[in-house]
């Protein structure tokens, strides 16, 4: 993929935040197949879609972008989920624009709950799949009550490796040696330094307009993808949003958490390609 501090280009959002976009592969000849944005989630980059990106290339014209607050993106603040949609639905206008074509969007964690929200915005998101992005069902939550001060704290101190450490067990539900085990990766430190923009979005995702009655009015076809193996909270969420999208399907994926893309590429790519090709293959 493209390096990290090299976009191809810049998308300009309604409030005028620069969205950097990578193409994933620039020496393969320009497709004129159908065309994918990938977007990313909680504290992470447009590298992180870097095991399946290449994949989807093979057949499709891919896009994927920093979100706002990190990397090679603008920000601006306050900070609104809102302007996250505007974001995506702009990135979307601007590649049917430049395709001449609809848009198909997988989203993961928090960037599918954004490109829920931005479906609402454009017609030309075709086809969106989520990868356990949905609101946590009622009667459950994501984390406990006093997460958000304790994250604040760490922020506040610059503790960052300890703030993402904290975000991905407390939230992600990973466990202590899982955590260990990713301080080892080389993505770690862009991660680490993205990690304060977590808690913002941990405060959003609980605001009315990212709740699941807002998302459900979505019509497009949606494909939720949720890990055989997460933890029930990301599983009841996703079956309470699926019950109330008019045009929604799930597929589990066996044995996976909530990192598919990176930890079983062949079969997320399988299960994507499957909706967006509209073939009915994987067994829900």
């Amino acid at each position: 993929m493209t390096a990290p501090g090299v976009p191809s280009g810049f998308v300009e959002s309604t409030d005028g935040t620069r969205i950097a976009w990578w193409r994933t592969d620039l020496s393969r000849p320009r497709t004129t197949g159908p065309v994918l944005l990938l977007v990313h989630g909680a504290t992470a980059d447009h590298t992180a879609f870097r095991a399946v990106g290449p994949r989807f290339a093979e057949r499709r014209r891919v896009i994927s972008i920093d979100r706002r607050g990190r990397g090679a993106s603008g920000d601006r603040l306050p900070y609104a989920i809102e302007r996250e949609y505007e974001d995506i639905a702009a990135v979307v206008d601007w590649l049917a624009a430049d395709s001449g074509r609809g848009v198909d969007v997988v989203g993961h964690s928090f960037g599918g709950r954004c490109s829920l929200g931005a479906a609402r915005l454009t017609g030309n998101l075709r086809r969106l799949v989520v990868y356990e992005g949905a609101p946590a069902a009622v009667g459950w939550a994501f984390h406990d009550p006093g997460l958000l001060a304790r994250l604040d704290k760490l922020a506040a101190e610059g503790a960052l490796d300890d703030l993402l450490a904290t975000f991905l067990g407390q939230v992600v539900r990973l466990s202590a040696a899982e955590v260990e085990v990713y301080r080892r990766s080389p993505t770690w430190p862009i991660r680490a330094a993205a990690a304060p923009t977590a808690i913002r979005e941990l405060r959003a995702e609980a605001g009315r307009d990212a709740g699941v009655e807002r998302l459900a009015e979505v019509c497009i076809p949606v494909l939720q993808l949720i890990g055989g193996a997460s933890p029930a909270v990301f599983s009841a969420g996703t079956r309470e949003l699926d019950a109330l999208l008019p045009n929604g399907r799930v597929v589990r994926l066996a044995g996976q958490k909530h990192a598919a893309h990176h930890t079983d590429p062949t079969a997320f790519v399988a299960a994507v390609e499957a909706f967006l090709d509209d073939r009915d293959t994987i067994a829900p």
